[in-house]
């Protein structure tokens, strides 16, 4: 062996590499390369078709979702609207009924009462003529302690008599049957009364018949104080 010999093993030696290897290492290399490029070329840049896919079906199913709240909602609403009126027109219709019922039991006598009074005027009629002919009896005073009984009863039902003799009249509880002058009674007041009248209450059973003053004719007037002058 030559000495130009012995010096190039001796400098591979020291290298720790191999000619062949070291090509065969290189090879190697450039063929993973080559690959590593033809992968990242087929590769798209763009996001995959699946996710795209799944991501429009999750939002329909919430527009879904949302739109089957939306119409609960307005359902509950409603019905809620129906609860809250038809608690108020019971609570009215009970109103209404209790107020009925009242009515009933403070004028359930009305009608039966209606019929008795005019067997009480006709009995006080009859009272008013026995005083007038016999003067005070037995008969008289019995039929008075009868009058007394029947008025103590129709103020027990919650009868109460118009008084209207003196008063101003009111149409509202009077009925006038004439008018008459006269000097003592101011105009429009009542200065007799024909009939009772009677109420219920607050509730009107029957008018009072009177007759109203329509005060001093001009003439009479002036003739009055031409007297008195």
């Amino acid at each position: 062996m030559s000495e130009a010999d012995e010096q190039k093993k001796l400098e591979l030696e020291m290298s720790g590499s191999d000619p062949q290897t070291n090509e065969s290492n290189a090879k190697s290399a450039s063929v993973l390369a080559t690959s590593s490029d033809m992968r990242n070329a087929e590769t798209p840049s763009g996001p995959e078709p699946a996710k795209e896919g799944v991501a429009d079906s999750t939002q329909t199913q919430t527009d879904k979702i949302q739109d089957q709240m939306l119409q609960l909602r307005t359902e509950r609403d409603k019905y809620k609207d129906i609860a809250i009126r038809s608690v108020a027109d019971l609570d009215n219709y009970r109103k209404r009924m209790a107020r009925e019922k009242d009515d009933a039991i403070r004028f359930a006598n009305a009608s039966f009462l209606e019929r008795l009074i005019p067997i009480l005027d006709n009995f006080e009629l009859g009272l008013q003529a026995a005083k007038a002919s016999g003067g005070q009896s037995a008969v008289v005073d019995g039929m008075s302690m009868v009058s007394r009984q029947l008025q103590d009863f129709l103020t027990s039902c919650g009868i109460e008599t118009i008084d209207a003799t003196g008063q101003p009249f009111n149409p509202n509880i009077h009925e006038a049957i004439a008018q008459e002058e006269n000097a003592e009674v101011d105009e429009g007041r009542v200065i007799r009364q024909a009939r009772k009248g009677y109420r219920l209450k607050d509730r009107l059973i029957r008018p009072a018949n009177v007759v109203v003053s329509k005060g001093v004719s001009v003439g009479r007037e002036s003739a009055k104080a031409g007297a008195t002058t």
